[in-house]
């Protein structure tokens, strides 16, 4: 591997030529092979210096001609040491070639995007979900119509993405779209995939994000407090299907299960654990992670109300669970008879067995990411959220502590001096800047 060359700028004769300025050519060599490439630069021969290879002058014009040929100079330097650098194979056609940008192979956006879709979808059920591809659907149709929009192009150079891109394709998202800025991020997100992507296959070589920040902050996570549970819990429906709406939520506020893991629920994922009881040993539909979870008293009486209902016996589950547009849609009446004027939805449980049946009662936020089914407890933490009962009953607790190691006064001082200490004033205090 040859890494030794010249490069020498020169004026090159078009056809057919009588007078006038010549074209400037860059020859590079390497071996004793050169290759010519233009540089796009046009010169008088009467002001052009062969040994220099440069033009001659003191003149506006010549110092910015001279000033590009330097540029390009430095520019072809530079590439050939990356290329020294990677353990290349250097040529003078190498050298041209990645000069002119046609050693890169150019990949469109939307064509990566298209490939890394397709590639998901032949891999549904084998790390990728249905509702995941979906996502990524709805973002490449979302930058389609941005690149419509905002670029009036139907695609572009992967290679053209920059940061006003990036930011442009947010705002177009929140003003054109109506998006959320957590819907906004959710696209924001995908798009970064894909430029990782393009930086991993050399495609690119500067992160349009890296000086891209998200703003976009999760909204507070709902959950019923204790007094809402157990109004739902108690109340009396005279309609069946609102009746086993309830009994369905109300498991998962003890259980923690999602709607598509408590949709998937069968006898084989009951079994005894710990201490002899019951748990559920079932893995996340979302995720794919264990979660593992002792079911509680009330949890167990609803499976057991449901262990011979028809519909469960037919499809082999354990609670009759119907779509989650019915569910919430049906949960929307349950709020209404029970007087909560929160917005009721299915994925609320999840919430409330983190927050209100767990975190509340003292159970640690380890403990109930790991029922969860969370990787991160970061996750589990938009989920948790502390209610100021338990940071009482944490404040008390450290107040007890903290009174316990107090040395007693008794001890210290007699009774009758501490009542007669005198009472220092904090005026004068208050008043050193004025006096000094």
């Amino acid at each position: 591997m040859s890494t030794n060359y010249s490069l020498l700028f020169y004026l090159k004769k078009p056809k057919n030529y009588v007078s006038g300025q010549k074209p400037i050519y860059m020859r590079i060599t390497v071996d004793g092979i050169p290759k010519g490439v233009s540089t796009g630069k046009d010169c008088e021969p009467a002001k052009w210096i062969s040994k220099a290879n440069r033009a001659k002058g003191t003149k506006e014009d010549v110092k910015t001609l001279n000033a590009y040929l330097d540029t390009v100079e430095h520019k072809v330097a530079d590439l050939h040491l990356q290329m020294v650098k990677s353990g290349e194979d250097i040529t003078s056609e190498s050298i041209k070639l990645k000069y002119l940008g046609k050693d890169i192979k150019r990949k469109s956006l939307l064509a990566v995007f298209l490939e890394h879709n397709n590639q998901m979808e032949a891999l549904l059920g084998n790390g990728f979900k249905p509702n995941t591809l979906k996502g990524y659907k709805t973002s490449m149709s979302h930058i389609e119509l941005y690149l419509k929009t905002a670029h009036k192009c139907s695609d572009i150079d992967v290679r053209k993405m920059d940061h006003g891109f990036i930011a442009g394709y947010e705002f177009y998202l929140r003003s054109a779209l109506g998006c959320s800025e957590v819907s906004a991020a959710k696209y924001i997100k995908h798009l970064r995939k894909i430029v990782r992507l393009c930086i991993a296959h050399k495609w690119i070589t500067d992160d349009p994000f890296a000086f891209y920040k998200n703003s976009a902050r999760p909204k507070e996570k709902e959950f019923l407090t204790e007094h809402e549970l157990e109004r739902i819990e108690r109340k009396l429906f005279p309609v069946p299907r609102l009746a086993h709406v309830r009994d369905i939520f109300v498991s998962c506020c003890y259980t923690g299960l999602s709607y598509a893991d408590v949709k998937k629920l069968t006898d084989n994922q009951i079994g005894k654990g710990f201490g002899g009881k019951l748990w559920i040993f079932t893995s996340r539909e979302k995720t794919e992670t264990a979660s593992n979870i002792p079911l509680l008293p009330k949890a167990l009486e609803i499976l057991s109300r449901y262990s011979d209902y028809p519909s469960c016996v037919s499809k082999g589950t354990l609670l009759p669970v119907l779509s989650n547009q019915k569910m919430n849609s049906y949960l929307k009446e349950i709020a209404d008879l029970c007087g909560i004027t929160k917005k009721l939805t299915f994925h609320m449980a999840r919430h409330t067995f983190a927050t209100t049946v767990t975190l509340s009662t003292n159970v640690p936020i380890e403990t109930v990411s790991k029922m969860l089914g969370h990787t991160d407890i970061k996750t589990t933490q938009h989920y948790a959220k502390l209610l100021d009962t338990r940071i009482g009953q944490d404040m008390d607790q450290l107040e007890e502590t903290l009174v316990s190691k107090r040395p007693k006064y008794d001890t210290l001082m007699p009774k009758a001096s501490f009542g007669k200490m005198p009472i220092v004033s904090l005026q004068p205090c208050l008043n050193t800047d004025k006096a000094g």
